[in-house]
């Protein structure tokens, strides 16, 4: 991601505290504001450059996990599930985008980032909502930083997995060792502070994922996975490990973090959520994606589908180890772009204002201090479960489905409350009830789902010590 995509970014997430006064009654002087007209943009995107941010915030790490989701969905169901909950997550922003803009309007305000949204939506909802406009802020703060650190941890895992695949023929060593030798260059890069000294390599790291993607998928039409020759593919997959596969594909294709912010940033922000505007064309090439290359990538491997596609690439071939340094390194400067957001959340929401009367000295040592915790934190929880496509569904689960369908329900049904009910406005808080009650179930069972799994895959390791 570039420096402006990234600074668009960080624009959505806000401190909770500033967020939480209710939506004022102004719902017969409202109708003749509107939020667009008075936004004072620096530097606003055109479509295009809304559109290609939209697509490097989705092509990532999850692009490279769906073969496994489709293996453990089903070659059918992969296909058909991928679509559906593309359209679902697609919807849900859309809905998202609207309560956002209706928020704007009833506050008279040009721009809100998602928690000041959140919280102004419940603010002006039914009586039994409004106490919990504050806490909603802080709970879409305290999820997108979940989220964001759940990438990093991620991220320390990939770049773990495929060092270890390419030097394993020389020097044989744990993924974990691999974790720690990679600790103190990730610290060192996550220490600089300027987005704009980042820039280069961000787009460095573009043109290696999709130069990366592009050979990725030439093996895969090449032919079947050594180990996968002669297996029958599993059309339909099983109810047990549908939930990850649920996970894994929330993880993959939603960019809740950013939707709003790029939304704000737009020259032309009703292009946004047009019919043939930039979200559908954009969520529409990404489903695509998606569904190819996870299709592609399950008939390449089958049942032996690893945490990453590029693990299953030939070893020893010159190519696809090019590929793994490439996606190595992109997602290694990746990690220092996520990790960003979180030190912004909790440096300007909740740290500086504790040290603001500091000496400026003091307080840029707070600042590192903080950036290394969170380096430190994410590397602890990365070592502790290096399971990269596991850690991908139980943040997917976890967090996606609050930010992604839960809160964007909530927030369409508050700003939709009626002062007089009608037949319409009973058929939309119905659909937002439904849309509700199906985030709650997918994060649960997801969450549940991988969890329970993370155990199990420590327990052979755990069996086999006594027995040699």
């Amino acid at each position: 991601m570039d420096e402006k995509g990234e600074s668009v970014h960080l624009q959505a997430v806000s401190d909770p505290a500033e967020s939480s006064s209710p939506i004022p009654a102004k719902e017969d002087s409202d109708e003749d504001y509107d939020p667009h007209l008075h936004r004072q943009l620096p530097k606003p995107t055109n479509n295009m450059e809304t559109l290609v941010h939209l697509l490097k915030c989705s092509l990532g790490t999850g692009i490279l996990a769906m073969p496994q989701a489709f293996a453990r969905a089903g070659l059918v169901t992969g296909i058909i599930a991928t679509v559906l909950v593309g359209v679902l997550v697609t919807h849900c922003l859309h809905v998202l985008v609207r309560a956002q803009y209706a928020a704007c309007k009833r506050r008279r305000v040009p721009q809100l980032s998602y928690p000041e949204a959140a919280a102004s939506a419940l603010g002006g909802g039914p009586a039994a909502l409004r106490r919990a406009a504050r806490p909603a802020a802080l709970a879409v703060d305290v999820f997108l930083v979940v989220y964001q650190l759940g990438i990093c941890c991620v991220y320390i895992v990939f770049i773990a997995d495929n060092i270890k695949k390419v030097v394993d023929p020389y020097y044989d060593m744990d993924v974990e060792v691999h974790m720690l030798i990679i600790l103190g260059p990730l610290i060192a890069f996550n220490l600089i502070p300027s987005l704009k000294m980042l820039a280069p390599f961000s787009a460095l790291a573009n043109v290696m994922t999709f130069v990366g993607l592009g050979i990725i998928v030439y093996y895969l039409l090449a032919g079947k996975k050594p180990e996968a020759q002669g297996e029958a593919l599993d059309l339909w997959g099983s109810a047990e490990t549908f939930p990850l596969f649920f996970g894994t594909v929330l993880f993959a294709l939603t960019a809740v973090g950013v939707v709003i912010a790029l939304e704000n940033n737009m020259k032309t922000p009703k292009a946004f959520g047009s019919p043939c505007g930039v979200l559908n064309t954009g969520m529409t090439i990404i489903v695509i994606l998606y569904v190819a290359v996870g299709a592609i990538g399950y008939i390449f491997c089958v049942s032996k589908c690893s945490d990453s596609i590029t693990l299953d690439l030939p070893k020893g071939d010159p190519l696809a180890t090019s590929v793994i340094v490439m996606f190595a390194v992109a997602i290694f400067i990746s990690y220092c772009l996520h990790c960003y957001v979180p030190v912004e959340v909790l440096w300007r929401g909740y740290v500086l204002p504790r040290v603001q009367r500091s000496a400026p000295a003091r307080r840029r040592l707070c600042e590192f201090a903080l950036r290394v915790a969170l380096c430190l934190l994410t590397f602890v929880l990365a070592a502790a479960v290096p399971r990269l496509g596991l850690f991908i569904s139980l943040f997917g689960a976890l967090c996606l489905s609050a930010l992604g369908i839960c809160f964007p329900a909530l927030m369409e049904l508050c700003v939709n409350f009626p002062r007089r009910a009608s037949a319409a406005r009973s058929v939309l808080f119905g659909k937002d009830i439904l849309l509700f009650i199906i985030g709650i179930v997918g994060l649960v069972a997801g969450t549940y789902t991988a969890l329970v799994s993370i155990v199990r895959s420590f327990q052979p390791v755990a069996e086999e010590v006594p027995r040699a």
